[in-house]
């Protein structure tokens, strides 16, 4: 159970860090996103840390 926990987290923490990338290479990027999803990847890599 935890194993499939830490496999969410990671996979959630890889979609973001992609999404992320996404938008600050847009050409006109929207910054308060990339500060949400900078907030998020943070909160989640926490997590990670925690089950580890």
């Amino acid at each position: 159970m935890r194993n499939r926990h830490l496999s969410a987290l990671f996979a959630k923490h890889a979609h973001i860090d992609a999404r992320l990338r996404a938008e600050v290479i847009r050409p006109n990027p929207d910054f308060t996103v990339v500060s949400r999803l900078k907030k998020e990847k943070l909160r989640i890599k926490e997590d990670i840390s925690g089950i580890k």
